[in-house]
């Protein structure tokens, strides 16, 4: 068996001496994982470092084999990536949530998704955005996809300012306001007549409704934890997004 593919590193584990066992998130094979020989050397250190964009052959003499993988590097941007907190915390939380897709099991959409979200980890607002689209993709992947798009009571796309726990369906401010004390905020830029980037409040409220659709139908039911590397991402979107502007700004 073998194949090649682009692939995003996401992680590697020592195995014996020399080598490890890199995880590699991949553009049509899914996350993947696969012994790099000689991983551990000095030539091969600089590359398998999360975030990097690799070309990956895999080979393996059947295909439920764990197989080994041959690494050309493609855009070594890990430096890069521990130059901030949005982007040292963003690469770990990603590669945790993909990590609750079954292995293997191909998400082209998601491989997409998380190259553009690493050209724009140093921008809070951007990857903010963007992180929360990525959990909401993820979400559906996993069967579990809200509904943002019209009122589950009225059918109106207008006026969407509420979600509900219960369904994840998006309701309208007039329906909704007898019950708003129970349901969670849609910030409007996750609606279908978003004009605007996110602002502070909109990301906290994002942040705080995938959290909720995450830990109700993904952790709670595996009976884990949520990896913390989201904790210090969010915390680091927000602290950017309130700080001051530089003096003279």
């Amino acid at each position: 068996m073998q194949w090649q593919d682009q692939a995003i590193l996401l992680g590697v584990k020592r195995l014996g001496e020399s080598s490890v066992v890199a995880e590699m998130m991949t553009l049509a094979h899914g996350r993947h994982l696969g012994v790099v020989r000689s991983g551990r050397s000095r030539a091969m250190q600089p590359v398998l470092q999360p975030g990097n964009s690799v070309e990956v052959t895999w080979r393996a003499r059947l295909d439920e084999h764990l197989g080994e993988f041959r690494v050309e590097p493609l855009q070594l941007r890990a430096a890069q990536l521990m130059e901030t907190a949005t982007a040292l915390h963003g690469i770990q939380a990603m590669a945790a949530l993909l990590r609750l897709l079954p292995e293997r099991d191909p998400h082209p959409h998601l491989f997409e998704a998380l190259e553009v979200i690493l050209g724009h980890l140093h921008e809070p607002s951007e990857a903010g955005e963007l992180f929360v689209r990525f959990e909401l993709a993820l979400l559906n992947d996993l069967g579990f996809g809200l509904d943002l798009g019209e009122c589950a009571a009225t059918g109106t796309r207008d006026d969407l300012v509420y979600v509900s726990p219960k369904t994840g369906r998006a309701v309208c401010r007039a329906a909704g306001a007898p019950y708003a004390g129970r349901l969670l905020a849609l910030p409007d830029f996750l609606t279908p007549e978003h004009r605007r980037a996110a602002d502070g409040q909109g990301l906290a409220d994002a942040f705080r409704l995938t959290a909720y659709f995450l830990h109700r139908h993904v952790y709670e039911p595996r009976g884990v934890q949520p990896n913390i590397a989201r904790d210090g991402f969010v915390q680091a979107v927000m602290k950017a997004m309130t700080a001051p502007p530089p003096v003279g700004v």
